[in-house]
């Protein structure tokens, strides 16, 4: 069994994916980031970022693995799934995972943060980081256009990346005339795995709470 410490987040959602794709039996401890319950101590203990998510894994003495991309690493290694095991396959899937961990992510985490939540709205830092993204999302395009995942099979690079670029209107981004991303993104939302995974720990419906979601993030920027 292994224990989930998550919120409705990209990063939470990469995890609780993953897990649902693999079909480990898991538990979930929501963790309320506008609390700030990840800067508590006893989570401190285990993960020394105060960031979301964690995993402790009981079947393998209480193993902990923080950081979203190493616990995908560590997930797929366990079960031997979503990741291949010849050495070019297996780097194939870690170049774009780190694509993810490096450029999408915190590209898109900086145009959430100055095109939503900021309390000024600065124009140049809106625009640089949502031209970041669009252009990570070109790279991706390019990739999509000659395959139908991004490293061959469908694996924890298309997971890591999927988690947030199909959240590309909260960063104010567009994907038009991306039409291999605009088929991939419809492609894994398909997944019944992804559906159960994206409800993980409650549906997040940016729309409606939008005012609310925008409220909480400015609290943990402080």
């Amino acid at each position: 069994m292994i224990t989930l410490y998550t919120a409705a987040t990209p990063n939470g959602w990469k995890v609780s994916i993953a897990l649902e794709e693999l079909g480990l039996p898991y538990t979930v401890r929501p963790i309320a980031l506008t609390r700030g319950e990840q800067k508590e101590e006893w989570y401190l203990a285990l993960n020394p970022n105060g960031r979301i998510p964690t995993i402790v894994d009981h079947e393998n003495d209480d193993f902990v693995v923080f950081e979203s991309g190493a616990i995908l690493l560590y997930l797929a290694e366990k079960t031997g799934k979503l990741i291949p095991a010849d050495v070019k396959g297996r780097s194939r899937v870690i170049q774009w995972l780190m694509f993810q961990m490096g450029g999408i992510g915190p590209m898109m985490g900086q145009a959430n943060v100055f095109f939503r939540y900021a309390p000024e709205k600065i124009p140049y830092a809106i625009e640089r980081y949502q031209r970041e993204c669009r252009r990570l999302f070109e790279v991706l395009d390019r990739q999509l256009r000659e395959h139908e995942y991004l490293a061959g099979d469908y694996s924890i690079a298309d997971i890591a990346n999927w988690s947030w670029v199909h959240t590309y209107k909260w960063s104010g981004v567009r994907i038009d005339g991306l039409p291999h991303l605009q088929r991939w993104i419809q492609a894994i939302r398909a997944r019944p795995a992804v559906e159960r995974g994206r409800a993980v720990p409650e549906r997040l419906d940016l729309g409606e709470n939008a005012e609310a979601f925008v409220k909480g993030a400015q609290k943990m920027l402080v």
